[in-house]
């Protein structure tokens, strides 16, 4: 009986002893949890709140880039076509000619010409235009004509080029075999649209009177001061004249015949006339220049035999012209305000 009751308390005890270490378990399995938990939450926290520093880093990056890009200037890629009449001209201005001027003077002017090539900045001009002026011995007239057409043109907002077409030798004067040499040349450095063949000594007084070609030739002198500006003549189409690269090459140029001064004009208004084509003029009260005066040069005598080949264009024209314009090509120089082209017509043939 005795020996039972122990046992008995014996297996009380151990059943005790095993519920207290299941319960210190259960409580440290509790504890170690809770620890854990408590160890997870800062981490979790910490986890969440590193992704919102990234993603709000990433934003601010982003307004950041947004930011900057606004504040530099984009260069565009594309300019807007400047407008049909620029706003930058002044209309009808009284000329001067400062004897004393010099070269250096007009290229500080227009310091945005190089090699005697402008285009505006702001916008995208309507047409590319060369201006080609023969020359020999008008130094002084040339130097008037650039201090002046520079910031004319620049006004019209035109991407131009200036071709200045130099006869060297002591043949006589050749006004449009120069201008078909000027032609050429000129197209082997650029696609130009329009050609503007502009005398030396006539200066436009007028920025409205637009260097732009038309649907039609154009004949830019209406009139001129030694004039009482009047046209000089019903069919005058001499001193400036503008026409596209399709109108100039449709009437095969200028004739290479004329030697001496005269007549060359009048034999392009025919051909023009030839093609069907009409010369349009601006406005009498806008197309005024002024002519710098002059003595007739030596080797630019009349042409006498002008009168004999203006009766003959209609048989010569489309062999004399563009398509036999002969020379010797001495140089090419680009002057910072002009392009300078010099040309040699050797031997004066003999009109049949």
């Amino acid at each position: 009986m005795a020996l039972g009751l122990n046992v008995y308390h014996l297996f009380y005890k151990f059943k005790v002893l095993v519920l207290v270490t299941l319960l210190l378990m259960v409580l440290w399995t509790t504890f170690s949890y809770l620890v854990d938990t408590r160890q997870e939450i800062p981490k979790a926290k910490s986890m969440v709140e590193f992704f919102r520093k990234v993603t709000s880093l990433e934003h601010s990056q982003k307004e950041e880039k947004i930011k900057s890009t606004a504040d530099i200037p984009m260069v565009k890629s594309f300019q807007g076509p400047c407008p049909a009449l620029s706003p930058y001209l002044r209309g009808a201005s009284k000329l001067s000619f400062k004897p004393s001027v010099t070269l250096e003077e007009v290229q500080k002017e227009n310091p945005q010409v190089a090699q005697g090539r402008y285009h505006p900045v702001e916008c995208s001009a309507l047409q590319h235009v060369a201006i080609l002026i023969p020359h020999r011995n008008r130094e002084k007239h040339l130097l008037y004509l650039l201090q002046h057409l520079h910031p004319f043109l620049q006004r019209q907002q035109l991407d131009y080029g200036i071709y200045v077409i130099h006869q060297a030798g002591n043949t006589k004067f050749n006004r449009a075999k120069l201008l078909n040499v000027g032609y050429l040349e000129a197209l082997k450095e650029a696609s130009w649209d329009c050609f503007i063949f502009h005398d030396v000594d006539l200066v436009p007084e007028n920025d409205f009177n637009i260097y732009m070609c038309d649907t039609q030739p154009k004949h830019l002198v209406v009139g001129r001061n030694n004039t009482g500006y009047r046209l000089r003549y019903r069919g005058y189409f001499g001193g400036v004249t503008a026409l596209t690269r399709d109108q100039f090459s449709k009437v095969n140029g200028f004739s290479n015949s004329y030697w001496g001064w005269g007549g060359e004009d009048d034999d392009l208004r025919i051909r023009v006339e030839m093609q069907k084509m009409k010369v349009v003029r601006p406005p009498a009260d806008v197309a005024r220049y002024t002519m710098i005066f002059h003595n007739r040069d030596h080797g630019n005598e009349e042409n006498r035999e002008r009168m004999k080949l203006l009766r003959q264009v209609s048989r010569t024209w489309k062999t004399d012209g563009l398509n036999s314009c002969s020379y010797k090509l001495l140089s090419v120089e680009h002057n910072p305000l002009y392009i300078n082209i010099t040309v040699d017509f050797s031997v004066q043939p003999k009109v049949s």
